[in-house]
């Protein structure tokens, strides 16, 4: 009896098995454990975070400019001798567009030369000034002033987003420029210039004059009125000279002119950028003159596709999405839920069920694009349904969403308690008014909660649209389901693989609003899951 005291005193003490060291240094290793695991799975929401904020960051930051763009203000001539009051519509918009941007530069005379000049007006704004004066937006009879879009390049140029620039500075001592058929010769009291040329990457001869070329930085001068491109620097003895291409002429046709000169600096080369020195100059008179101004992109947001960067719109995409995910409900829903109810609640347990329920779940995990195939084969070709129409377009996403839909609304009335049918069996309501009454009223979250997944994978696809030809370059904004269209993902697709640098900036804000898009589904979904939601 002792010894049995003695061992339970000595089990109850501190040696005993809970409480002796190595019980402890257990149970240190496993709150240890415990908190490494805490840690690791919070800094892993972190990183996730993280690499979700520097997406949405980068997209956001890319996409913004293209909400924004520049105009011009131009004397335009309206007057009767260029278009007819009788017949708006068929006067030449091109060459009125042409002779009020060339009227800018009077000095401009070369043929290529005004080409580059008329390149600054976006090749959209003829178009869009003939329907504005034919809708009565813009009056006839003289000369108005009209804000034209400038082009795609001259635009990413006043956002600051085509030529890096360097510093702006005011040059040491005077500098006499003399003027020669075209050419200008630069005196340069202060030889400094000479490490700026060095700077910009200029190559030394033997003699030591340095060449300024296109692929080193632009090193433009500007003195009284006139801007001069330098194209090489030499050492005199009065401090340095240059030769010079004139940009813009000195005031009244003068040939020389002297005193105090400014230098500005383009770091990136000309021959790495997509605008010239000339039009740079040229787009800098018209801001210094306050004939440009930025403005919210109407054109982006209520225009259809164009291959005009700057005439690009998404609104037609958005309409084609929209009326593509209408069909894409319209059909999968009802057919989901119903297909759902008969299975999970009326359906006999037996072998062709079973096949069912395999082949459905089978059907979730097939490629999107095997779905784009039967519709090229079956609503395409054999029906005769019109090709890149919306109407196809949701007829093959509901087939992509139904499998879906339907394991996520079985999974729903799955999860409704079956206290629920028996009390509704036991007061004599029927097998069809127990499964309408009171259980899919209980499952309804639950079935919208599977009905906005399935409609999200829709809103994202894109090879199955493809299929159907949704890839054909549409401009004109859909007006029905069986109207040319395309959708949202499509177009993000085709912008993407554009050269164009203003496409790359639309393609990050079509995927917004495609995101935009998302979200509003998601909200209409809330609300009507809390408009369904009961409690039991």
């Amino acid at each position: 009896m002792s010894d049995l005291t003695s061992t339970a005193g000595e089990t109850d003490g501190r040696t005993g098995l809970h409480t002796s060291e190595a019980a402890k240094q257990r149970l240190g290793r496993r709150y240890r454990a415990e908190a490494r695991f805490k840690w690791l799975g919070a800094g892993a929401v972190a990183l996730a975070a993280l690499f979700l904020l520097i997406l949405l960051s980068t997209i956001v930051a890319q996409a913004l400019p293209a909400f924004r763009m520049n105009y011009v203000t131009l004397p335009v001539d309206l007057s009767a001798e260029r278009v007819d009051p009788a017949d708006p519509g068929a006067a030449n918009y091109d060459g009125i567009v042409n002779d009020a941007i060339l009227a800018q530069f009077p000095a401009v005379t070369g043929r290529q030369e005004r080409r580059l000049a008329r390149g600054l007006i976006s090749s959209g704004a003829p178009p869009l000034l003939r329907d504005r004066v034919v809708d009565g937006d813009v009056p006839l009879g003289g000369t108005v002033e009209v804000a034209l879009p400038l082009d795609d390049f001259a635009d990413l140029y006043l956002k600051g987003l085509l030529a890096e620039e360097g510093r702006v500075q005011r040059l040491a001592g005077t500098v006499r420029a003399t003027v020669e058929e075209g050419a200008a010769t630069l005196a340069f009291t202060d030889a400094a210039i000479l490490d700026r040329a060095r700077e910009a990457g200029a190559t030394a001869g033997e003699d030591g004059a340095l060449a300024l070329t296109a692929s080193t930085a632009s090193l433009l001068v500007r003195l009284d009125s006139g801007v001069f491109k330098l194209t090489g620097v030499a050492p005199a003895d009065d401090g340095a000279r240059a030769e010079a291409a004139v940009l813009r002429p000195l005031a009244d046709a003068a040939t020389a002119a002297d005193g105090e000169a400014g230098l500005r600096v383009i770091a990136t080369p000309e021959g790495q950028r997509k605008i010239t020195d000339q039009e740079v100059v040229w787009i800098d008179g018209l801001a210094e003159r306050g004939l440009t101004q930025t403005t919210w992109n109407t054109i982006f947001l209520s225009s259809g596709a164009s291959r005009e960067a700057e005439m690009a719109g998404i609104w037609g995409a958005v309409v084609g999405s929209a009326l593509t995910m209408l069909v894409t409900l319209a059909l999968s829903f009802p057919i989901g839920v119903a297909a759902a109810i008969y299975l999970e609640e009326f359906a006999p347990k037996n072998r062709l069920t079973g096949i069912i329920e395999v082949n459905i779940n089978n059907l979730a995990a097939v490629p999107s694009i095997v779905f784009g195939l039967l519709g090229l084969a079956v609503f395409l070709n054999w029906f005769n349904l019109p090709r890149s129409a919306p109407l196809v377009g949701g007829m093959v996403l509901a087939l992509m969403t139904l499998p879906t839909m339907i394991i996520a609304a079985r999974a729903a009335l799955r999860a409704v308690p079956p206290s629920i049918r028996e009390a509704a069996l036991g007061v004599g309501a029927s097998k069809v008014q127990t499964v309408f009454h009171h259980v899919l009223p209980l499952a309804m979250p639950g079935i919208l909660t599977g009905t906005i997944i399935g409609m999200a994978q829709a809103l994202g696809e894109t090879a199955p649209l493809l299929m159907i030809g949704m890839v054909a370059f549409i401009v004109d904004v859909p007006g029905g389901f069986t109207d040319p269209a395309t959708v949202l993902p499509v177009q993000i697709f085709m912008w993407a693989d554009f050269p164009e640098p203003a496409f790359q900036q639309k393609t990050s804000a079509a995927i917004l609003i495609l995101l935009a898009f998302l979200v509003l589904m998601n909200a209409i979904a809330v609300v009507l899951r809390k408009r369904f939601e009961r409690r039991w």
